[in-house]
């Protein structure tokens, strides 16, 4: 019998398979087959809004379910090459609960578990009416437990929006507690459990001992494990659709790629399906609610938060501490609580290896820039819009121009910099080469090279021919000397094999003076 809660059918999962844009990602059943009753059973895989989390719950729903027959809608996909693939096809026992349909407000949060348990104890009841006693049983695990019992039934749960409650109810740190517990009582140790299929934006919130459900193994934005694919398109999986619906792969790459998850270039699929279905590359992931969702998250009071965010405005990157975060939305002590927030809320993307955190694309990018058009940014927008003209002085070796431009951004800019040292001094010109981003690959900082590191480097993409840049910046000393260490310590070294012109540019700032000198001068190879 099919159910809404208990065997639930494959409708959902249809609609999406039956769609113009269908982009196969039934490998996730090979993992989870895998997984199956063993001490890999509990996952939790998370990641941000419109990333596919519902489809791929429908999909393990269709799949597993006793409810349906699915085997016509998996006929071909990637899954049916595993050996294990008919052993599991609509042969379990499955409970499906998404959270957010009991959890719409905070006037649903003292009665939305005993509604859980309330409605899917009816259907169970109904589904193992042989099972003697269930009548008695007002508690989701103790029915369970007596199905199990007597006939020795076992369940696949597939949880989709599982941390709705941390969205919710952001500070009710006692009614977070609650539903971890109710989680807890639920899983841990249950004989009656066979997988534990959890999705939702964040992972498992960390409360002491109720980091509760540590019998999850976690999948995140921040650590993906082995499902890294499985997160949303790959580029190979783009390519495939351009050519199929006859959009061009490059305009949806530079619009779309950038999310680096597990060390993939992964697209936001929502994005990708409706670029591809209105033929136009837009915002639509961040269209579908307001900027200020991201603004009441950057504009927060906390040092080192903003220079963070120029820096990455100009394709630079911030080194974070994601350990410390606290898997929720509203415990922030450092600026690195707020950047991991963003990672998992898909506003930013997080490089696991290196540690560090940047704007994916053009289409966050865009969002961003949304934001800091606001007078409490103090002009930035204003300075990046300056960017083209320092660019095109750079390259005209006019540093005196430079210096000039550098005076206009900092005058705009400086509600929002210390600027008392060279840490800030590298933010400025992340910023006022903001335009860089057409031409260059994203800025190195502190180059390696030579007998030590060029502060700042701007290395051109293949496709334009535009020099490479060498900057090295001095703060209270001159800016010819700047030049004299990039040659004297040959910083240009790393790059000698590059065939194209490379330009020393060598920029100080006078804090007495309050005055920028630059210099700039052609790399003469020998």
């Amino acid at each position: 019998m099919m159910g809404i809660y208990v065997n639930p059918g494959n409708a959902t999962y249809k609609e999406a398979v039956s769609s113009r844009i269908y982009v196969d990602k039934s490998e996730l059943i090979t993992y989870t087959n895998q997984c199956l009753c063993t001490m890999q059973k509990h996952l939790c895989v998370s990641r941000p809004r419109r990333f596919g989390k519902s489809m791929a719950a429908d999909m393990l729903v269709a799949y597993y379910s006793r409810g349906c027959d699915s085997k016509a809608l998996f006929s071909g996909r990637k899954a049916e090459n595993d050996a294990a693939f008919p052993a599991h096809l609509n042969q379990h026992n499955v409970i499906r609960i998404d959270v957010q349909r009991f959890l719409e407000s905070e006037q649903d949060i003292p009665s939305y578990i005993a509604e859980i348990e309330r409605r899917v104890i009816r259907e169970l009841r109904m589904e193992f009416s042989e099972c003697e006693g269930l009548e008695d049983e007002t508690r989701l695990k103790c029915v369970l437990d007596q199905i199990y019992v007597q006939a020795g039934n076992r369940f696949v749960f597939v949880i989709d929006e599982w941390d709705c409650v941390f969205r919710v109810a952001r500070e009710q740190k006692e009614a977070q507690k609650f539903y971890l517990d109710f989680l807890r009582g639920l899983f841990k140790g249950a004989a009656y459990v066979e997988l534990v299929y959890m999705t939702g934006i964040l992972p498992i919130k960390k409360y002491g001992e109720h980091s509760a459900i540590n019998i999850f193994n976690e999948y995140s934005m921040t650590g993906p494990q082995s499902l890294s694919p499985c997160f949303g398109f790959t580029g190979e999986e783009v390519r495939q659709q351009c050519e199929e619906h006859g959009m061009p792969f490059d305009e949806l790459e530079r619009w779309y790629d950038g999310y680096l998850i597990g060390g993939e270039h992964i697209y936001n699929p929502k994005s990708v399906a409706d670029a591809l279905l209105w033929k136009k590359c837009r915002n639509y992931w961040t269209g579908t609610e307001t900027y200020e969702a991201l603004k009441v998250y950057i504009d927060a009071n906390f040092d080192g938060l903003r220079e963070a965010v120029i820096g990455m405005l100009g394709n630079g990157r911030c080194r974070v501490n994601a350990r410390k975060f606290q898997n929720d939305m509203a415990t922030f002590t450092a600026k690195d609580d707020i950047l991991i927030l963003l990672v998992h809320l898909g506003y930013l993307t997080y490089d696991e290896d290196k540690e560090e955190v940047f704007i994916p694309n053009q289409e966050i990018l865009q969002e961003f820039l949304n934001v800091v058009d606001d007078p409490g940014w103090g002009g930035l927008l204003d300075a990046l819009n300056r960017s083209d003209e320092l660019l095109e002085r750079t390259w005209a070796l006019d540093g005196e121009a430079v210096a000039r431009e550098l005076e206009t951004i900092h005058s705009e800019t400086a509600s929002l910099l210390k600027y008392n040292n060279e840490n800030s001094l590298t933010c400025t010109i992340l910023m006022a080469y903001y335009s860089a981003k057409k031409y260059y690959l994203p800025p190195i900082l502190e180059l390696p090279s030579g007998k030590g590191f060029a502060d700042v480097a701007y290395l051109p993409r293949r496709e334009t021919a535009r020099p490479a840049l060498l900057v090295e910046l001095k703060w209270n000393q001159s800016a010819k000397g700047a030049v004299g260490q990039i040659r004297d310590r040959e910083y240009a070294a790393w790059i000698r094999e590059y065939t194209g012109d490379i330009l020393l540019v060598g920029i100080s700032y006078d804090k007495k003076k309050k005055k920028h000198s630059c210099v700039i001068e052609v790399f003469r190879k020998e």
